[in-house]
């Protein structure tokens, strides 16, 4: 079977709104060859070895699992992650946390809090962009925190310390210029838990109480004794929370309080200052 006629095959993939990108991704990495690849010789023969991996990829991929899971990988703001069923896949809505955080502040000294790092995504990124900054990223999860360590390695990123921490727990009275986030913020019981590729990814990562705010809560709650005068706090939560977020802040002490939209127009992240 030819390059082009597997991939014609494959993308009958139900249930996916991206069947062609899921086919391209799954026959390249059991060809072991790039995307681009595929496009340049498409009447290439399939070898059989390569064949059997194909069609074991797509029986998983029929079957729901993320691609992100099969591949084992995930790319994220310029970097390419591993990524394991125990964290999160990063998502391109989560880069709006790292632009901001890069436009907020300067490329001089600081010091940048990732809580509930998982891969290590955001916390890698920050820190492949700004060689000043020293990235503390923290998980409780131990295997999400050898992941992110795995990844740091690979990535050679030497600005980045990696803890086992369940949010501020093992801290003590460190404090940061900059503490970014992104927390569990489902609902228990949402609906969306049993749809896509969430169904394959850790509850625990991403429900959080009955309004989906428990561990909002807490991160606002505790984060004014880890922050400098003057640092900041940002978190990614669900697209109709940013009110809630906004008040818990500004109870809990925060000034210049606001949210910024996602890709969709959604209000995604929200942000507060400490007062100097």
């Amino acid at each position: 079977m030819t390059i082009i006629a597997s991939l014609l095959r494959a993308a009958e993939l139900p249930d996916s709104p991206t069947a062609r990108l899921d086919a391209e991704l799954l026959l390249a990495a059991a060809l072991g060859k790039s995307r681009s690849y595929l496009h340049t010789w498409p009447e290439k023969i399939v070898s059989s070895e390569a064949a059997l991996a194909f069609s074991e990829f797509l029986l998983r991929r029929r079957a729901g699992e993320p691609v992100a899971y099969i591949l084992g990988q995930q790319g994220f703001w310029k970097l390419d992650l591993e990524v394991a069923p125990h964290t999160l896949i990063p998502r391109p809505d989560t880069e709006l946390l790292v632009e901001t955080a890069l436009d907020l502040l300067p490329e001089t000294p600081a010091r940048v809090l990732d809580l509930g790092t998982g891969s290590g995504a955001i916390a890698l990124a920050l820190a492949s962009e700004r060689a000043a900054w020293h990235v503390t990223a923290v998980d409780r999860i131990l295997e999400a925190v050898a992941l992110a360590e795995r990844n740091r390695q690979r990535l050679h990123l030497q600005n980045v310390t990696v803890l086992t921490s369940h949010w501020f727990s093992a801290l003590a009275d460190q404090r940061f210029d900059l503490i970014i986030s992104n927390p569990p913020y489902i609902a228990t019981g949402d609906v969306h838990l049993a749809e896509g590729d969430v169904r394959f990814e850790p509850a625990s990562a991403l429900v959080a109480g009955p309004d989906g705010l428990d561990d909002i809560r807490d991160i606002i709650g505790a984060a004014p004794q880890h922050l400098n005068a003057g640092g900041w706090l940002m978190l990614e939560h669900g697209y109709d929370q940013a009110a809630a977020v906004r008040t818990l802040l500004q109870e809990n002490g925060f000034k210049c309080v606001e949210s910024r939209k996602d890709l969709g127009t959604h209000e995604r992240i929200t942000l507060g200052r400490l007062p100097c």
